[in-house]
């Protein structure tokens, strides 16, 4: 086998041990048995979630250009569809892919 292979190899065991002790290191230190998280780590369990949420809509909407209808209607009726849909029907893949479909219709349309 050549060298480049081992190469490739090793790559690839790394990449797999730091994704396991990634994913892993939070039960090894807050997964004490028989015991109740700290309020600071149930603090971060509830508020993270809406964080991240409300990051990545800023960040998809950055670019976004009030300059002419092309610009921003897309993307703001893509975030409608998404809530709207999410709101009835709590489906997150449906919630995600009817905004994507509205958001990509309105920007081939306009």
């Amino acid at each position: 086998m050549s060298a480049g292979f081992w190469a490739d190899l090793a790559i690839v065991a790394v990449v797999a041990a730091c994704t396991l002790l990634t994913r892993a290191l939070p039960f090894w230190l807050f997964g004490r048995r028989g015991r109740q998280p700290s309020p600071f780590i149930l603090y971060l369990g509830r508020v993270l979630p809406t964080a991240v949420m409300a990051v990545l809509v800023v960040y998809c909407l950055r670019g976004t250009s009030f300059a002419a209808a092309g610009g921003f209607v897309p993307q703001l009726a893509g975030v409608a569809a998404v809530v709207a849909l999410h709101l009835w029907k709590g489906i997150d893949l449906l919630s995600i892919a009817g905004g994507t479909a509205v958001y990509m219709l309105l920007l081939r349309i306009l």
